[in-house]
């Protein structure tokens, strides 16, 4: 019996393997003549079948200055090499990455052969807009995202393929832009332009409305005198920080209804309109570092609000909430208002107005003669029922808000 059952097992063992290696040679087949054209994953490990390029080029092809990892095929990795050129793309690479090097010009030589790239990373460089070769960027029609930030830019890059998606030019000195330099850019989503010499009449509302797709708009550090005119209705992230702006037109917003966060800090606002920020979707609203001097109305959406660094002397809570609705609660849960002229904390109607706030930062204020002074509550937190410590001790629980300062670089999070 006991040599029976040793029997069995050794057919067993001896069928397995045949099996496995039957699996095996079928599984090696499907790979070469099959290919998943419904899932194209962002780094492709498999042959692309769009394109046609075999699976060995993948394994093979690197310019010698670079390194490309066999776990990320399509990837190439020159940054931070002092290189002075673009070294030759291979055909295969569709992420290149030429940050942090010396590069001063962008030739079409280097990419003849490159004409699948999805993302160009030519950030941290010294090239300049002559140094571009004119339509090296257009001819890449399945490129997404191409950053050139912190470069010597003098004009926004022109042409550019339609396919593209991110297009990051901060930290340049772009001070031209063509009238049909943003033509064909029907799917960008997000357009980084901060921190360059931008004046208002380079800004016409025909160039910016041909983005239909925008979602993300930074213009902050410029020379704005205006609000930027025609934003696509598709906006939810509006960026002005750092600029000249000193007013907001009546009605400004009522073509932006998707807009999430609008920043405005350091600009010459005074008088704006009441009603201007009344917007359903509004999650963050920064305008601290103006010359405002009364509140507006908060619309129920809005969950952080930064004040600070104004002319306000008293906040009118029944101005910023006219009336309260059980079944639609306002969501404001911070509030900064430091650095303006009050003399008082703002009247306790606040929380009823305001029921989900949990923090109102007051900071040190300003004198009418210029010296700063402490209001009694610096930080005051209201406190929820979850919170068990801090109601055991609330001078431990004041203690803690006062050493956790103002939250100035809250990130929300977008429903």
């Amino acid at each position: 019996m006991g040599f029976l059952s040793l029997v069995c097992v050794l057919f067993f063992l001896f069928g397995v393997k045949v099996y496995c290696q039957y699996e095996t040679y079928q599984w090696d087949e499907d790979y070469d003549q099959e290919s998943d054209d419904d899932y194209q994953p962002e780094f492709q490990f498999r042959q692309n079948a769009e394109y046609g390029v075999p699976f060995h080029q993948y394994t093979l092809g690197c310019a010698s200055e670079c390194f490309c990892p066999t776990n990320f095929p399509s990837s190439m990795y020159c940054d931070n090499r002092k290189l002075k050129i673009i070294p030759n793309i291979p055909m295969h690479i569709q992420q290149l990455y030429l940050q942090f090097n010396e590069i001063e010009a962008v030739t079409a030589n280097s990419f003849i052969n490159a004409t699948h790239l999805k993302e160009i990373n030519l950030s941290h460089n010294k090239i300049r807009s002559q140094k571009i070769d004119y339509g090296v960027f257009a001819k890449f029609s399945n490129l997404l995202q191409l950053h050139l930030e912190h470069n010597n830019l003098e004009e926004f890059p022109f042409p550019l393929p339609k396919s593209l998606e991110r297009l990051l030019l901060g930290y340049n000195e772009i001070s031209r832009l063509q009238t049909n330099a943003m033509d064909g850019l029907v799917n960008l989503t997000m357009l980084d332009l901060c921190c360059n010499q931008l004046h208002d009449s380079m800004l016409t509302e025909k160039i910016l409305a041909k983005m239909e797709k925008l979602m993300q708009l930074n213009l902050c550090n410029n020379r704005l005198e205006s609000m930027p005119p025609g934003l696509p209705s598709s906006l939810m992230y509006l960026s002005l920080e750092n600029n000249s702006i000193s007013s907001i037109p009546e009605n400004y917003f009522d073509k932006l209804p998707k807009l999430h966060a609008l920043r405005m800090s350091h600009n010459n606002l005074q008088d704006i309109p009441y009603n201007i920020f009344n917007l359903s979707n509004l999650i963050e609203l920064n305008i601290g570092h103006n010359k405002l001097k009364q509140a507006f109305y908060i619309p129920r959406s809005l969950e952080h609000l930064y004040l600070e660094n104004n002319e306000i002397e008293k906040i009118n809570v029944t101005a910023m909430c006219p009336s309260i609705d059980p079944l639609h609660h306002h969501h404001l849960t911070y509030l900064r208002v430091d650095q303006n002229k009050l003399k008082e904390p703002i009247s306790s109607y606040i929380f009823f107005c305001f029921p989900h706030i949990h923090s109102i930062y007051y900071g040190e204020q300003r004198s009418s003669n210029g010296q700063t002074i402490q209001l009694k509550t610096q930080v005051f937190r209201f406190q929820d029922e979850d919170d068990s410590d801090e109601h055991d001790d609330p001078d431990r629980a004041h203690e803690d808000q006062e050493q956790e300062g103002p939250e100035e670089h809250f990130d929300p999070h977008f429903n």
